[in-house]
């Protein structure tokens, strides 16, 4: 859960979303569940020579299974919110 909130937290702001099949996909988070499905709009690829098919997605579900990284923005990193999370959920509340 300490993760699903805190993606909570980006929704509205740029992310890049790197797949298990090494495609790299930026866009605006519109959503996160549980699970950690991801759901971007206004998406570009990031190598885009590399994934010439992909021009035309603007929209995208991730399923959160095929997830390697998630880059965030530098401004949506908020340490102090990471660590009170982290301490509550280990003391398991």
């Amino acid at each position: 859960m300490l993760f699903f909130s805190y993606f909570k937290e980006l929704v509205g702001k740029e992310v890049i979303v790197e797949l298990k099949n090494d495609l790299a996909i930026k866009g605006i988070l519109h959503s996160v569940d549980q699970y950690l499905n991801i759901k971007l709009e206004n998406t570009q690829v990031v190598d885009d020579t590399k994934y010439p098919h992909m021009l035309s997605v603007k929209n995208c579900f991730i399923r959160g299974s095929v997830v390697r990284y998630v880059q965030l923005p530098p401004d949506g990193v908020d340490v102090d919110i990471l660590h009170d999370a982290t301490r509550r959920e280990a003391r398991g509340g």
